[in-house]
């Protein structure tokens, strides 16, 4: 039997003399009589991690696996409750755990339990201190790592999410597409009103160009019928718009009235025209 012994820091030894508690020796070198003392177990101070894995069902029915890990550590002052009055004290946090969590859970949807974890690991500690205090056991924190539902339930809870994100992206498209061909409406009704006015701009140009060419030549050739310039206008017109559609290497089969009296019908046509858009101008 050894004299001498030594104890390791952040532990502590439960030294008993003929089988009965006689002392505690901390970290250090101690001394023993042979025989007499003996060193009953030593006791990490350290603290240390239980995980403790729970199965219960919610409010709405829904098997959940839920998984609290325990970090506690034995009390230095309280060194000989921890070793005298738990046999196991692994397995009395494990149960006092399943006790709290079965209750707990309980009063909770399956959306809930995983918003309120933090509460639940709350409640299991403060639970905990008040109870394992009593045997020389410190809760240093409780948490919940890890609630994993039935995998049924978790695939169908996965196609949901899958459904309302497709449900939400759908929208969002459709929003986009809306806005796009409203904006493209009314970028077709600009050009619109814009071609528009260009069109009647320029045929304004050219009435204004073709009574200025009338003027021009009555005022030139004294007596002479405007509307005999004009006819005379109109045929000019006519041929230089035949010669640059023969011109034109694109240009398909087109069949153009090329009568005098087509070409004098065009010509009232295109007078009664003027007039009618002077008369609207006026």
């Amino acid at each position: 039997m050894s004299l001498i012994y030594t104890v390791k820091q952040q532990n502590c030894a439960i030294i008993e003399r003929f089988g009965k508690y006689h002392r505690i020796a901390k970290s250090g070198l101690h001394f023993k009589i042979p025989f007499v003392d003996r060193i009953s177990t030593k006791l990490s101070l350290k603290i240390k991690q239980l995980n403790v894995s729970v199965e219960t069902k919610t409010k709405d029915n829904v098997f959940v696996n839920l998984v609290v890990a325990v970090q506690y550590r034995v009390l230095p002052d309280k060194v000989y409750e921890a070793c005298y009055m738990l046999q196991d004290p692994k397995q009395q946090i494990n149960a006092f755990v399943f006790d709290l969590v079965r209750a707990q859970v309980p009063l909770l949807d399956l959306d809930d339990v995983f918003s309120k974890k933090d509460d639940i690991a709350i409640a299991v500690k403060n639970e905990l201190e008040g109870q394992m205090a009593e045997f020389g056991y410190g809760i240093i924190k409780a948490l919940v790592t890890d609630v994993n539902p039935d995998a049924n339930v978790k695939a169908a809870m996965n196609e949901i999410n899958t459904a309302q994100r497709l449900r939400i992206a759908a929208t969002e498209k459709g929003e986009t597409e809306k806005i796009m061909k409203v904006k493209q409406a009314e970028a077709e009704a600009d050009a619109a009103i814009l071609q528009g006015k260009g069109i009647a701009g320029q045929r304004q140009a050219i009435i204004e160009g073709l009574s200025d060419s009338v003027e021009e030549f009555v005022k030139q050739i004294p007596g002479t019928d405007p509307a005999r310039v004009m006819d005379m206008v109109m045929m000019i017109q006519y041929i230089d718009t035949l010669k640059e559609i023969g011109g034109n290497s694109k240009s398909n089969v087109v069949f153009v009235p090329h009568s005098p009296g087509n070409v004098n019908d065009l010509s009232t046509q295109f007078r009664e025209t003027i007039f009618s858009a002077q008369k609207l101008t006026n």
